[in-house]
């Protein structure tokens, strides 16, 4: 960059919102940004203002969800799309933007009900979400999603969630997998000592009497394929919210 184009930069910078109250180091960050994101306008003024007010390292504990709800539902129509935005409408989540995220359960996060995080969604809204997905054309075909959650004792620490998608399988068999799943994976991380090829019921009772893990969970779509033939979706989905 020219010396005269750097200086003209910095010009427009320091007349942002907070801009002279930066550190060095993060004056750099924040024109390195500005560069690489393309920011004109209202949004680059929006983007100083959030890390005048928070700073660099406060925009990363923020997203952290501090809440997290369970969801599902089931739609079916002639075209797949079609039948998974009304899967989307059963679960009562069409109107957000889905950004689709891997599974681990945050510390500190509140489990809520369905009615409770539904008040958090805003039509529009950027939403992260955990969520497994299975569709079907097939007349009679037995098609499920779920999604499991094992949840550590210490709060301070992660748990994790899990996504399973499958065919032929009841709800009970589904949620109880994806359940296991997600258990596996949070008693790796303890350094619980299991036996992978013993029953989820054996299982269950080891993670019980280590006292450290404190809860497992699922929440499980099945749905019968339309006997028409018409696309039938079923979702199952762990939705985040990052408002206190």
């Amino acid at each position: 960059m020219s010396q005269a184009n750097s200086a003209a930069t910095t010009a427009r910078e320091s007349e942002l919102p907070g801009f002279a109250e930066f550190t060095p180091h993060n004056r750099r960050c924040v024109i390195l940004l500005r560069g690489r994101m393309r920011l004109r306008g209202c949004a680059q003024v929006a983007l100083f203002s959030r890390m005048h007010r928070g700073g660099f390292s406060a925009l990363g504990m923020n997203m952290v969800p501090k809440r997290l709800f369970f969801t599902k539902g089931v739609g079916k129509h002639k075209e797949r799309l079609t039948s998974f935005e009304l899967a989307l409408r059963d679960a009562g989540i069409a109107a957000q933007n889905l950004v689709r995220v891997s599974s681990i359960f945050p510390p500190h996060c509140k489990l809520i009900s369905r009615k409770e995080g539904l008040k958090y969604l805003n039509p529009g809204e950027v939403v992260f979400a955990v969520v497994a997905e299975n569709s079907t054309r097939e007349a009679h075909r037995l098609v499920v999603s779920s999604i499991g959650v094992a949840i550590p004792a210490d709060k301070s620490t992660y748990g994790y969630l899990s996504e399973h998608h499958s065919f032929g399988e009841t709800e009970d068999q589904a949620g109880d997998y994806a359940e296991e799943l997600a258990a596996e994976m949070l008693a790796t991380t303890l350094d619980l000592d299991f036996d992978p090829d013993k029953s989820w019921d054996e299982k269950k009772e080891i993670y019980r009497i280590s006292n450290k893990i404190v809860r497992t969970a699922n929440v499980t779509q099945s749905a019968v394929g339309d006997k028409h033939g018409r696309w039938t979706t079923t979702i199952a989905a762990a939705i985040l919210i990052f408002e206190d």
